[in-house]
């Protein structure tokens, strides 16, 4: 295990646990994942941990800004470590792949609406649904 997870989590403010390195750890082998499949991911390491204490591990890690959470329609929310950037996700209608995108204009807000009604947007999620190529070639 590097320091670089630990290092992270402590400028952030918050104290390093296992758990929480052991999410951090997951998210690094599973970006979007969903909280159950992290929670079997982190198990096979810390084999007593609940459901509700990942619940707990992502909500603060997405706080401090360590992770993103994304909340595609029709699904669970899923967690990834990519941060800091102004990307988004194609979704695959299909089977529920999920890729990141790079912004085209590559800096947020990417777009503009066409009546703001006085919000001052600072950022855009865009979400690009399709089939994956498995899918498309099913």
């Amino acid at each position: 295990m590097t320091s670089e997870p630990a290092e992270s989590i402590r400028t952030a403010g918050l104290r390093v646990t296992a758990q929480r390195l052991a999410v951090l750890g997951a998210l690094d082998g599973m970006p979007h994942a969903d909280t159950e499949a992290l929670h079997r991911a982190v198990r096979r390491t810390l084999p007593g941990i609940t459901l509700q204490s990942v619940y707990v591990v992502l909500g603060a890690l997405t706080e401090a800004g360590l992770i993103r959470r994304i909340e595609p329609a029709g699904s669970p929310a899923l967690y990834e470590r990519r941060i800091g950037d102004n990307h988004h996700h194609a979704i695959c209608s299909r089977c529920g792949a999920v890729q990141d995108v790079d912004c085209v204009v590559g800096h947020a807000p990417c777009l503009h609406p066409s009546d703001a009604a006085g919000f001052a947007v600072q950022t855009a999620e865009v979400t690009f649904w399709g089939l994956c190529p498995a899918c498309q070639n099913a």
